[in-house]
């Protein structure tokens, strides 16, 4: 995950922000070293803190259940990726759609070439209120290794995007990544899923519990759902567990 130093911890966090290109209220910030100053310049430490954009922190570290391979080259790319100094990666504030898409397709690329796999890239970009998502769609044969459990693996790879494209640019971009288009896939599986749930619920006349799910899915749910004049949902649990219910009304 982002970790990054300096001489005070207020230093450190503008530091990240400002490789992120993220604000204050965007990302999660953990204090893992407030530093020390020493005498005289001998003895002291670096301040040092952990930057997670918000919502992504489950997102940052290696999916787990995934062969050592992969989990090893996705954790030397967050290593790598947070020890980049952005003066070295160049400014790029202006960038328009062509260049922030060739930032996430080149790091994208390499960081697939790196694991060994034979894919290709599929780029669109998508327009839905002020801000533009940049959708890449990995295509090849056998890439179920990218997906991991609960898209686990996936979300570290877009994270990783997302990250690289934030330093380059300074500012946050909407970027998601697929794999063979698993995500539009899962997201009408999901649709359907809820709208036959909440038929069940509606006819059974009793709550419906579904399977727990990541943010993004219940999400997903819960929006096929909110112009129903005949059910409710409400997310219920904590963490892995969190899923949820669909009452009707």
């Amino acid at each position: 995950m982002p970790e990054f130093e300096a001489r005070t911890v207020k230093e450190a966090i503008a530091k990240g922000l400002e490789a992120l290109g993220l604000a204050s209220e965007d990302v999660d910030i953990t204090v893992l070293d407030e530093g020390r100053s020493g005498v005289f310049g001998v003895g002291g430490r670096p301040a040092r803190v952990r930057i997670t954009p918000k919502g992504e922190s489950h997102q940052a570290g290696v999916a787990t259940g995934e062969p050592p391979a992969v989990q090893d080259i996705l954790q030397s790319a967050v290593e790598d990726v947070a020890e980049t100094d952005v003066a070295e990666t160049g400014s790029q504030e202006e960038a328009g759609e062509q260049a922030i898409i060739r930032i996430a397709t080149d790091f994208l690329q390499g960081l697939l070439d790196h694991m060994g796999l034979n894919t290709a890239l599929e780029t669109s970009v998508m327009r839905e209120g002020d801000e533009p998502t940049y959708r890449i769609n990995i295509t090849g044969d056998d890439l179920g290794i990218l997906i991991g459990r609960r898209a686990e693996t996936l979300d570290a790879i877009q994270y990783l995007v997302r990250l690289v494209v934030n330093q380059r640019t300074h500012r946050w971009h909407r970027i998601e990544v697929d794999v063979e288009n698993y995500r539009l896939r899962r997201e009408q599986s999901l649709q359907r899923l809820a709208q036959n749930m909440a038929d069940r619920a509606v006819k059974e006349g009793h709550t419906i519990i579904l399977e727990p799910m990541p943010p993004r899915e219940r999400r997903i749910i819960h929006l096929a759902l909110r112009d129903r004049d005949d059910v409710r949902t409400e997310s219920i649990g904590a963490g892995e567990d969190r899923k949820v219910t669909i009452i009707p009304q």
